[in-house]
């Protein structure tokens, strides 16, 4: 039984639970629940006891790790119950209260999920105690290719409250409505209408409050569906509104000093990853509807993926008032052209993964280091772990998008993923696709060289077969003519 190394023990004591997923050499994609029931302790090993050799603690006793979607009907089961017996331990679905044994996967229902074995050991190299995890059955060459936190809501110990979400206003001219979270009239009961809902939420402070609950909802089942599979499920917007005072600014970055250059990138990265809170919630409401039986695995990643933007925005927002209070979210230049790309790639979720999750977010990965060592090299500590988080979490977005990618080749006969990708940045981008590459990442990611060496976009020069695109007048109209780049000016 080939077993995977998965992190020291320690490393497993900030959280009870974790994301696992899981890549194989084929390019199969496994995502997994690690639950650790048990309090923190540093020792591997008791005392020989009378003779009996070393004993192992009770507490690796005590780690376990499932499917991460329950065999019913694909619920996320991260923030599933967890109920211990005499002679047992299982996990209870939040959507439908199945329980799941966590030794054997069996449930009283009948069903049964895919639990693998856990042993904790001393590394012949280091020494030093780690945990291993069995391999899924078929595949060769498992990795780790994203390991971390569920949540806050289960870290151990209690974890530092968190930033404050603040209030993004231009001047104290501008009127703040104070709008609920959750809608009198009308709340959303499914996934699809809370998409919809945050897609139609210009206010970015509110946008992040609704995802949070929206995908808190989502994963302790409080929610009737997903909804994609209604034959009234609502549309998403061609393009997100944003708030007057966020629009038409002429501030010139180039002309601000270096305490203000600081701020010009924080800015900067803070309106993509409003954008990017878009761009999950809108592949979610766009997509769902036209792919009925897309695995619920779907949606657990792009809920996943929004929650991560929103906590971006929300990090690098706090940065920016801490180093440049008189110059707040909304009062310097922005872009749009991640909507630009959402607006080429409406018409397929094919194209959508491939340039916005393959190219946008993939190219984020070779410009973080970079954007990292300026805010070193200016002393600002602060933003260089804000960006560090922000970098491991794209990682496993360009996982994501990889892995789905990957779905959709097969759904279309098993479609070479590296030639589809290479044919929709050739029709869906415009000029190289410029390195240097963080190829390490990237491969991490599961974007090998073979996607993306040599490779050009020919949009404007070769015919489009898409549908029609997005109307972007509304955008046009009301975000600033900012020259599109991928990195601030040094």
């Amino acid at each position: 039984m080939e077993k995977l190394q998965i992190a020291p023990f320690t490393s497993l004591l900030t959280h009870s639970r974790f994301f696992l997923t899981l890549r194989s050499h084929e390019g199969a994609y496994h995502s997994l629940i690690l639950f650790r029931l048990t309090p923190e302790s540093n020792a591997s090993v008791e005392d020989d006891k009378a003779g009996e050799g070393p004993q192992i603690k009770p507490m690796y006793q005590q780690i376990y790790v499932m499917e991460s979607s329950c065999p019913h009907l694909g619920a996320d089961l991260s923030h599933a119950d967890i109920e211990e017996y005499e002679t047992s331990v299982v996990a209870v679905c939040p959507w439908h209260r199945y329980d799941f044994d966590l030794r054997t996967g069996k449930s009283e229902t009948g069903l049964r999920a895919c639990t693998y074995s856990v042993e904790v050991k001393a590394d012949p190299v280091d020494g030093i105690d780690k945990v291993y995890v069995e391999t899924p059955a078929g595949g060769s060459g498992w990795r780790l290719v994203e390991l971390r936190p569920v949540s806050e809501e289960f870290a151990d110990p209690p974890p530092i409250k968190a930033p404050p979400l603040l209030p993004v206003t231009a001047s104290p001219a501008v009127a703040v409505i104070d709008e609920p979270v959750i809608p009198i009239n009308n709340p959303p009961t499914t996934l699809m209408q809370w998409a919809v809902l945050i897609l139609n939420t210009p206010d970015p402070t509110l946008k992040v409050r609704r995802t949070r609950e929206a995908v808190n909802q989502f994963r302790t089942g409080k929610l009737t569906a997903i909804g994609h599979k209604a034959s009234n499920a609502p549309r998403p917007p061609d393009v997100p509104p944003r708030e007057e005072f966020f629009t038409k600014n002429t501030v010139d970055p180039a002309k601000m000093k270096n305490r203000k250059n600081r701020a010009v990138m924080l800015h900067a990265l803070a309106n993509i990853e409003q954008w990017a809170i878009d761009l999950a919630w809108d592949i979610i409401a766009r997509f769902g509807p036209s792919h009925p039986t897309i695995p619920p695995a779907f949606f657990s990643d792009f809920t996943k993926m929004a929650l991560d933007e929103s906590k971006h925005f929300t990090l690098l927002t706090s940065r920016l008032s801490a180093i440049s209070p008189s110059t707040p979210y909304g009062t310097m230049p922005v872009h749009a052209s991640l909507w630009e790309s959402a607006s080429v790639t409406s018409h397929s979720l094919r194209s959508r993964l491939a340039i916005i999750h393959l190219v946008h977010e993939a190219r984020g990965l070779d410009v973080n280091p970079g954007t990292i060592e300026r805010f070193r090299k200016a002393g600002d500590m602060e933003s260089v772990k804000v960006m560090e988080v922000i970098h491991a979490d794209e990682v496993t977005h360009v996982t994501s998008g990889h892995r789905w990618f990957t779905w959709v080749c097969e759904q279309e006969g098993n479609v070479d993923p590296v030639q589809a990708f290479r044919e929709e940045v050739r029709r869906g981008w415009r000029g190289d696709v410029k390195g240097p590459f963080n190829v390490e990442d990237r491969e991490k990611a599961g974007m090998t060289r073979a996607f993306y060496e040599g490779l050009k976009g020919e949009m404007g020069v070769i015919p489009s077969s898409a549908g029609a695109a997005l109307d972007l007048k509304p955008l046009k109209d009301t975000v600033a003519d900012i020259p599109v780049e991928y990195e601030i000016a040094k």
